[in-house]
């Protein structure tokens, strides 16, 4: 742990991610926000060993936010070796890195106990993840605020109310799911299709479930809530979140993305950076030159762009499915692959794994672009020939889409993805789903289908157009004139935020 020098500052944060690659980037980007608007105050981000080292080198510009780690060691909660972040993990012991997380609570609690005898007073809150919950006791034991900070807002209502209510279940008896059913103050319909796969059949004696129905209870405790969204686009969802924490702020601090996406979409078009690398600290494939380079060869809003995110992947059969459909749509494509969700994440992709010549076929006609590991997602997607994004709909995913005007084909994986994916195409018509995770039989025709539906359509021109609009309120919310007096919805909500912990 750093040592924690007492100076006259505008106070201290401290901030505590779940130990999953798009929560810690998305605290981070919090953090730097936060630094950004109030250059006085000190942040302490907390994490494990090999999280804090990862997080190291990305940090050496940010003087006032500090790392402090908690021992963990994975193997003695029956985890791999050197295995604190879910990206490192097969699906089947995710469960169990949550519930080994439990065990950071008292070394948690001494490290509270600790910065406070150093600096001779009580932080002025902390911000917890929703899969924290028990932070919340902590907070409370030592008389400070507590914050909780999420994804979306129609994401997290979701998950949050299903999980609590379970209200597709017509009892916890029996596997009897209802056709259709209201989830608890959250508007509109929903059908067991449309849960991530995990809740469809789950009941409130299920492990996961059990795990949230704890956390989340914890966290509605909480002082009110930091929401990575925009107060314009996420109107129901926002309503629905509000409705759940009842009479607790709700602050929508987002987009949380490089600051040059925000600054004129239009004219960022074909920007190369190295905001993408340092954002996740991921080791590409391919560098964005030769991306950018691949990318500039094509026409506009011609390419395809497919990424399943850090952590998920699809089913082999699917895979040979999706690679079959985009032959038959002849559509242009970056395609990041890793192993089948049966395989080993981690071990080295295989070319059977796809149809018989695949590879050849797409390097020689220039079609595909396949990339092993890692991709710069945000300079792929700020580049002007990319037309559409094939998704998982994680939400940092969802938002660096809709910042640059670029609808969706959803295919949610896990998490709240199926309620992001939802919401998008229900809601906001900017995507059409193509599946609804690893169970989903795909076939190539319903590939090609989506597609086409989405790429060369008038109604996937008009999710287009519908998707430059929300690009343009996400940027309107992230405006500040130079005198400060003209601010964007998300900038009021930050200094809003601010201004309630520093005045504590």
């Amino acid at each position: 742990m750093n040592t924690l020098q007492h100076q006259q500052d505008d106070g201290h944060i401290i901030m505590f991610p779940y130990m999953a690659q798009g929560h810690i980037t998305r605290f981070l980007a919090l953090a730097r926000f936060i630094s950004q608007r109030k250059p006085n105050i000190k942040i302490t981000f907390v994490s494990t060993p090999l999280n804090i080292r990862r997080l190291q080198s990305a940090l050496t510009s940010d003087k006032n936010i500090h790392l402090a780690e908690l021992p963990f060691s994975s193997a003695d909660h029956g985890l791999p070796a050197d295995s604190d972040n879910t990206n490192s993990l097969p699906p089947h012991l995710i469960l169990t890195l949550l519930y080994a997380s439990e065990n950071l609570k008292p070394l948690f609690d001494n490290l509270i106990t600790q910065i406070i005898a150093t600096e001779k007073r009580v932080p002025n809150c902390i911000i917890g993840d929703t899969l924290y919950g028990w932070v919340h006791d902590i907070a409370k034991r030592v008389g400070t605020l507590h914050f909780a900070f999420t994804c979306g807002a129609y994401g997290s209502a979701m998950f949050i109310s299903t999980c609590l209510h379970l209200p597709h279940r017509r009892d916890d008896s029996s596997n009897d799911l209802i056709e259709e059913f209201q989830v608890p103050k959250v508007p509109g319909k929903c059908r067991p299709s449309q849960l991530p796969v995990y809740l469809r059949e789950a009941n409130k004696e299920t492990p996961h479930v059990q795990y949230f129905r704890k956390q989340l209870s914890c966290t509605l405790q909480a002082d009110g809530m930091l929401c990575n969204s925009v107060e314009e686009i996420e109107v129901v969802g926002l309503e629905a979140l509000r409705n759940i924490v009842e009479s607790k702020p709700v602050w929508t601090v987002g987009p949380l993305l490089p600051s040059y996406l925000l600054q004129g979409n239009n004219q960022n078009k074909n920007k190369v950076s190295v905001a993408s690398q340092s954002r996740t600290g991921k080791e590409f494939g391919i560098s964005p030159e030769s991306c950018i380079e691949w990318l500039n060869l094509h026409e506009p809003s011609s390419v395809l762009y497919i990424s399943f995110g850090s952590e998920s992947a699809i089913n082999a059969s699917q895979m040979m499915e999706l690679a079959l459909g985009l032959e038959k749509s002849g559509k242009s494509f970056i395609w990041i692959l890793r192993p089948p969700n049966e395989f080993d994440i981690k071990s080295e992709f295989k070319s059977e794994w796809l149809p018989e010549g695949f590879f050849e076929r797409m390097n020689e006609s220039n079609k595909g672009l396949l990339v092993k590991k890692w991709a710069p997602q945000l300079e792929i997607l700020s580049h002007k020939s990319t037309g559409a994004f094939l998704s998982h709909c994680g939400w940092n995913s969802v938002l660096e889409s809709l910042s640059l005007g670029v609808p969706i084909i959803g295919w949610p994986l896990g998490g709240e993805q199926a309620f992001n994916s939802k919401m998008l195409e229900e809601e906001l018509g900017v995507s059409v789903q193509l599946a609804n995770g690893n169970e989903d039989e795909v076939s190539s025709e319903d590939v090609q289908k989506v597609i086409e539906q989405v790429m060369d359509s008038s109604e996937g021109e008009e999710m287009r157009k519908r998707a430059m609009v929300i690009a343009e309120k996400i940027s309107a919310a992230m405006r500040e004139d130079e005198g400060g007096h003209l601010k964007g919805s998300t900038i009021r909500s930050i200094d809003d935020f601010l201004a309630t912990v520093t005045s504590k």
